[in-house]
């Protein structure tokens, strides 16, 4: 409408003037083509209905599966139609091909099978025997290392030559009652008196050897006077030999076990082998013990050492010291704890590890307490429960210069444990070496080891007539 408002004002006067400009009608009539064209865009816009929009179809149906062809017959259906028409022979044939068939073919597998299994023994085998050869090389490895460390252990104990029992027993030939007893036999040169027989006598009953052993030897040499076996000082000599070597030599076949001879100890393969060291304190228990651990050692046994003897101050530091030397372990317990603990515990461990030897070191105050003789009996059987049958050997280690004192304290641990051996120490230190001869013959106890020396070799087996040669020189 406004367009065509302004068309009229503007062709209005155009019409009215007599001569108007060209321009003026061009644009005239370009304004009136564009006011007809707007006008038709109008009506036309004005008719044309609102557009829907297309409605959504739902979808086909799925496409119908074409139809499968005609199945064939199976094979098993055919075989019969075509077996239909084969004669019974050509049957026959078929069926012993097709079962020789199967059986080719079972064989075939079984002997896969087969090969397989004998390829996989072949592999264990060869496995095996590359794990025994390893093995057996670790094993060989193991035993020269062992006998190289034995032969070196050897070669340090061969190396320490102690002394000898005559140089040990020097004391007691020079100054002790083998002194004056050398002194009678040299002065009776000539016939044998009773004078004689009664210094004789004397000399004997103020030695160390002990009353009841010097009655024997007296009565033995008056018997021999009397049937003229002594002639002179010579003969007097031998047959005081001849008793004290009797007597000493009974001792020792009183235990008929086999020794260990480069130990002096009886031994057996028991697995351990469980010995007791029994003694009062100063007697050289603690000393004796590291020298045999370091005997044990160098004869390639396995020893464990049990420091017992939890009442002495530094007993445990000790026993460690002679431990290490020896190369063995040591098993302890706190100080004042129960002895017979530690003593169950070292043989139980030496149970458990299949150790050779285990020593037990136990406590050692004044013999005539009877507490410490009551506590000694419980380490003792608390040993039998860590290993029924133990202990196997029970050492006394007695001091030798305490003389007829060292028979009183043999009697005493006699009659509490049993004792099975005697050690004698301290045999270079003095004059009384004769208390040997007094101990085997008052309890017939065998005397294993003598120490005359601090060096290890100079603990010694004990060998009666060595003893009886280096006593009388």
């Amino acid at each position: 409408m406004p367009l065509l408002l302004f068309a009229t004002v503007v062709v209005g006067p155009l019409a009215q003037a007599s001569e108007p400009p060209s321009w003026m009608l061009w644009a005239g009539f370009g304004l009136l083509f564009a006011v007809v064209v707007t006008l038709v865009l109008l009506l036309k816009g004005r008719k044309r209905p609102p557009e829907k929009k297309p409605e959504k179809l739902p979808p086909p149906p799925p496409a119908a599966p074409p139809p499968a062809p005609p199945a064939e017959p199976p094979a098993a259906a055919k075989v019969p139609r075509e077996e239909e028409a084969l004669g019974p022979e050509e049957k026959a044939r078929r069926k012993k091909e097709e079962d020789e068939r199967r059986k080719a073919e079972y064989h075939a597998r079984k002997e896969a099978e087969r090969a397989e299994r004998e390829r996989r023994r072949r592999e264990r085998e060869e496995e095996e025997r590359r794990r025994q050869a390893e093995l057996e090389e670790q094993r060989r490895r193991e035993e020269e290392e062992r006998r190289r460390q034995e032969e070196e252990r050897r070669r340090r104990v061969e190396a320490e030559a102690g002394k000898t029992l005559l140089e040990g027993l020097g004391k007691t030939r020079e100054g002790g009652f083998m002194a004056r007893l050398s002194g009678l036999f040299g002065r009776s040169r000539g016939e044998i008196t009773a004078e004689a027989i009664a210094e004789l006598e004397e000399i004997l009953f103020t030695a160390d050897i002990g009353v009841k052993t010097a009655m024997r030897l007296v009565e033995n040499a008056q018997e021999r006077l009397r049937s003229a076996k002594l002639v002179d000082g010579d003969a007097l000599k031998a047959s005081i030999r001849e008793d004290i070597e009797a007597i000493l030599a009974r001792a020792q076949g009183s235990d008929a076990r086999a020794i260990l001879p480069a130990i002096g100890l009886p031994y057996a393969e028991k697995r351990p082998w469980v010995i007791m060291v029994v003694g009062v304190n100063g007697a050289g228990k603690t000393t004796t013990i590291g020298k045999l651990a370091a005997k044990f050692r160098a004869e390639g046994k396995k020893v464990i050492l049990g420091a017992a003897d939890t009442f002495r101050a530094a007993a445990t530091e000790q026993l460690e010291v002679w431990g290490e030397r020896a190369e063995v372990p040591v098993v302890t317990g706190p100080e004042g704890s129960d002895p017979g603990a530690v003593a169950f515990d070292a043989v139980s461990r030496a149970v458990r590890e299949e150790a050779d030897v285990v020593i037990v070191d136990t406590a050692g105050r004044l013999h005539t307490k009877t507490p410490l003789m009551e506590e000694l009996k419980k380490v003792r059987r608390v040993i039998g429960k860590a290993r029924e049958g133990a202990p196997d050997e029970i050492l006394l280690v007695l001091d030798a210069t305490m003389g007829q004192n060292a028979i009183q304290q043999a009697r005493q641990f006699h009659e509490a444990l049993g004792v099975t051996g005697i050690v004698l120490t301290k045999l270079d230190g003095t004059a009384k070496g004769g208390v040997v001869i007094g101990i085997a013959d008052e309890f017939s106890i065998p005397v294993r080891l003598v120490g005359v020396g601090e060096k290890l070799a100079d603990l010694r087996p004990f060998d009666p007539r060595e003893y009886a040669d280096a006593l009388f020189g």
